[in-house]
């Protein structure tokens, strides 16, 4: 079992590997006291400085077109920036797993990709997911065997499939053991630098940062399955990216939990109102209501977006990381 528990240092939070690569079970209801207390934290913490979303704003939708910047290289291990992803310790391979050729999806001197060109690994395969979310007190316990609500491409990627001639994925999909001790109240801070993983979504799948094992924008060069999934190489299945088989993509509603125990959301606004990189913090956060665990609470929380980073870029609260299962 892979558990993840007590709060470290960034330094060792560096050492998490930076991999390129039905519906599931109900999670038990939290007690009500429970709720109301990680509530009450939630809406009681120092947010001050924080940037807050405004409600009756006009965002737009950039990114409609499907033509999205790409995001190689975009990091620093020095301060964390807006677009940039703050490492620990950048930690790439010199020649490790991704895409083997740049596909005809990009564009603009390779400066942009195409949404709508890029093709997935072929196949539809159902799995038995296992995921329950507990809390008790202040923390939030997420248990999942890492296998998706919804269904995967075939892995390995199979010879005839279109997606072999870009990125030859070897990896298979396997169950794993994954547990997530989580902060239920965290608190809004400085931020500190991420490792390879970013959180972990309400699918059952886990969620990596933005980045393919070589430094590049894994959402533009790697191929992922129709729901934007892949395993990397102990067969862990995982998203760079907003995965298109999540319904509800609202601002206010929670589609999984980073490792530092914030809550991540869909971008949406309203109808054609559509969150972008440029409109959230340098962790790809803002603060606004969400609906957390059965109320209405004002919290920071981050934000999937539809353009680089696409997620977690840094951590606003002390994240956890892995250590042995006790």
């Amino acid at each position: 079992m892979r558990r993840m528990g007590t709060a470290v240092s960034g330094a060792v939070i560096a050492g998490i590997l930076l991999t390129g690569c039905g519906q599931s079970g109900a999670a038990p209801s939290p007690s009500s006291s429970a709720v109301a207390s990680a509530s009450v934290a939630a809406a009681d913490a120092d947010l001050s400085g924080a940037l807050t979303l405004d409600p009756e704003g006009w965002y737009g939708d950039v990114y409609a077109d499907g033509i999205l910047p790409v995001g190689d290289g975009r990091y620093s291990e020095v301060k964390p920036a807006v677009g940039t992803v703050y490492l620990c310790s950048e930690n790439f391979a010199q020649n490790g797993a991704g895409a083997q050729e740049r596909g005809p999806w990009f564009i603009n001197d390779d400066t942009e990709w195409d949404l709508s060109l890029k093709i997935h690994v072929q196949g539809a395969v159902e799995w038995e997911p296992q995921m329950t979310v507990t809390l008790d007190g202040d923390t939030r316990t997420v248990t999942t065997n890492d296998l998706p609500d919804h269904t995967t491409g075939e892995f390995p990627v199979a010879r005839d499939d279109p997606a072999y001639d870009y990125d030859r994925n070897p990896n298979s999909i396997s169950a794993q053991e994954l547990t997530y001790d989580l902060n239920a109240s965290p608190q809004y801070g400085e931020p500190h630098c991420m490792g390879g993983e970013a959180g972990v979504m309400l699918t059952g799948a886990a969620l990596f940062n933005a980045f393919d094992e070589l430094g590049r924008d894994a959402g533009a060069w790697e191929i992922q399955d129709a729901c934007e999934g892949h395993p990397q190489q102990a067969g862990e299945y995982h998203y760079h990216t907003l995965s298109s088989c999540i319904g509800a993509v609202s601002v206010e509603t929670v589609i999984g939990f980073a490792l530092d125990g914030f809550p991540i959301t869909g971008p949406t606004v309203s109808e054609g109102n559509v969150l972008t990189t440029a409109d959230l913090d340098e962790c790809h956060g803002i603060v606004s209501d969400v609906e957390l665990d059965g109320e209405t609470v004002t919290t920071y929380h981050y934000v999937m977006t539809q353009d680089f980073p696409y997620s977690v870029s840094c951590f606003r609260a002390e994240p956890i990381t892995m250590h042995p299962a006790h």
